[in-house]
């Protein structure tokens, strides 16, 4: 992975020392809460219902052992034990006090990581493929795109206080696993019919109150102008935005008022400005940054991959748990021997997304001793080891299971992404983490989870859509009806490369109803399903109106 520089260093120290002056003086009285708030905003620290919340940067999800124990460390010293991983591949803390920020910064920074644009009208943690450098279906990893965007958009001076928030996200894979088409700026690594590297870009992407696709502003660009061709959008942007209304200022509302041609046109003006500048890349860069990327020392030779195979095989006829557990939570590897595996962070009874410090900790001391000491945090609110031999699986699984980490329902009804909702965060209209509880209480067999297979449900608690409800196949939106819970349901929505927005299935739920609602979608699906058909397919074929009917009747 990236190791840091001595600019990087500097920087986040220098980073934290400044914070530090600024809290300082606001707990002197020299500095008023209003002149604090942008401040604290830039280095990711936000006011929710009952504390403060911070939040920290995993660029591109990717985090070694010791950064996890880390993790765990501010749980204990500056939390209350635990940490949320959100879908933007970072991590939330619920409860620090402000005067305590300062030291948990520190502590980031002596392990290399910070909080630095994971709020504010700026560019935010650029995301990537989960599986980036492991997938199967990978033309190349995007990663090392990735830490090049985030060094260059670090502290722009240009777009530091842009119009509204502003996110970017990179997959090199044939199956778009990083939803690229609800991003500001969408990048995908393809090849031209010359074999020449390159991305196709979309831009204008997103969900919150208007869920937009992205569309597709440049087929083919020469990957050494990345940086530069995302400069001049930015430029435009910047030039162009609302900032007038801030539920007009994404950079998807000035798309859609000009027209991706004219925003073309802009956008290729510009660039004509600044393409042959020192933004421009060369081979050599990217050779240097993907040298951060190698990937371990894989040392399973032909014959053990066999017999390891062989044994998971013997492994999975003989333990039905463990047989659900590799069929739900494991996931091809580009090496013969390995295997992909995925936490599960969904414990029933457990805030989706939460973990412990004594988690983290066991976490971290099972990726130094099963996957090269990295992990991965997913945009499905789970973590990953990338690169765990098929030998290991079981005492792998033995030891995640003895932590409540073996949980076999990835990809499942109860693999459900949540916001912190209506419990922690001050922009909320309802509550999500209850209502999750309320269908996973109603889902508890995995035999039926089983039958039922993919069924991906995003739950958010108002019309921001952290929990990107837009996407789901199933969405759930909390709304507030004269101070009273409600649940709006959508149906139908993607982020994968079948990028779609849920349609409206119609008046809102009752907060006590909505299990019973999933289940009478769940019983549409069953009854009408095709052999073999997800329920999004099934939703696709005979439409809204056959769930309507149940749900209303």
């Amino acid at each position: 992975m990236y190791q840091y520089d001595q600019f990087d260093h500097t920087l986040v120290r220098e980073r934290v020392a400044e914070f530090r002056g600024q809290v300082e003086r606001h707990l002197n009285g020299e500095l008023s809460a209003e002149q604090l708030m942008p401040l604290r905003l830039r280095n990711g620290l936000y006011m929710q219902r009952h504390a403060h919340m911070l939040r920290v940067a995993i660029p591109y999800g990717l985090l070694s052992s010791k950064q996890m124990h880390m993790l765990a460390h501010i749980a204990r010293k500056y939390d209350r034990d635990y940490g949320h991983f959100t879908t933007r591949q970072n991590i939330q803390y619920n409860w620090p006090e402000l005067k305590d920020v300062p030291d948990l910064l520190e502590d980031l920074a002596s392990v290399e990581m910070h909080a630095i644009q994971t709020s504010g009208n700026c560019i935010r943690n650029t995301t990537a493929d989960q599986y980036a450098g492991v997938a199967v279906d990978e033309l190349q990893d995007p990663r090392p795109y990735c830490e090049m965007i985030r060094q260059w958009s670090t502290l722009h001076p240009e777009f530091y206080w842009l119009p509204r928030k502003f996110k970017v996200a990179v997959t090199g894979a044939k199956n778009d696993r990083a939803a690229v088409l609800f991003h500001d700026i969408g990048l995908r690594v393809l090849k031209n019919e010359q074999d020449q590297l390159g991305l196709q870009v979309l831009v204008g992407g997103g969900m919150g109150r208007t869920p937009v696709i992205g569309q597709v502003i440049r087929e083919f660009l020469p990957r050494e102008h990345m940086l530069s061709y995302c400069e001049a959008i930015l430029r435009i942007y910047n030039l162009h935005g609302n900032r007038d209304n801030k539920y007009k200022a994404r950079i998807k509302i000035l798309v859609k008022s000009l027209g991706i041609e004219e925003f073309r046109r802009q956008v290729d003006a510009e660039w004509e400005q600044i393409k042959d500048s020192d933004l421009v890349l060369k081979d050599e860069d990217f050779e240097q940054m993907q040298s951060f990327f190698k990937g371990p020392d894989y040392v399973v030779p032909s014959t053990d991959a066999k017999n390891g195979i062989d044994r998971v095989a013997k492994w999975r006829s003989l333990d039905t748990r463990f047989a659900h557990w590799y069929d739900n939570n494991t996931v091809e590897h580009k090496v013969d021997g390995y295997r992909i595996v995925v936490v599960s962070l969904k414990e029933p009874g457990v805030p989706p997304g939460d973990a412990t410090a004594d988690q983290m900790d066991h976490i971290a001391d099972l990726a130094e001793q099963y996957s090269f000491g990295e992990l991965r945090v997913t945009h499905d609110q789970n973590i990953i080891f990338a690169d765990v031999a098929e030998a290991d699986l079981l005492e792998l699984w033995k030891k995640l299971d003895a932590q409540a980490l073996a949980t076999p329902n990835v990809g499942t009804l109860n693999d459900m992404i949540c916001c912190p909702g209506l419990d922690f965060c001050s922009l909320a209209n309802a509550g999500s983490i209850p209502i999750a509880k309320q269908i996973n209480e109603r889902f508890d067999s995995l035999d039926e989870l089983y039958e039922i297979g993919e069924l991906k449900i995003k739950m958010s608690g108002c019309m921001n859509a952290c929990g990107h409800h837009h996407a789901g196949h199933i969405g759930i939106l909390g709304v507030d009806k004269k101070g009273v819970e409600w649940y709006q349901l959508t149906l139908g929505g993607s982020a994968e490369d079948d990028a779609a927005i849920g349609e409206r299935l119609g008046k809102a739920i009752a907060k006590e109803e909505v299990a019973d609602a999933i289940d009478k979608l769940v019983s549409v699906y069953l009854q009408n399903r095709d052999k073999d058909e997800r329920f999004l397919d099934t939703f696709r074929r005979i439409g809204i109106e056959p769930y309507q009917e149940k749900v209303y009747a």
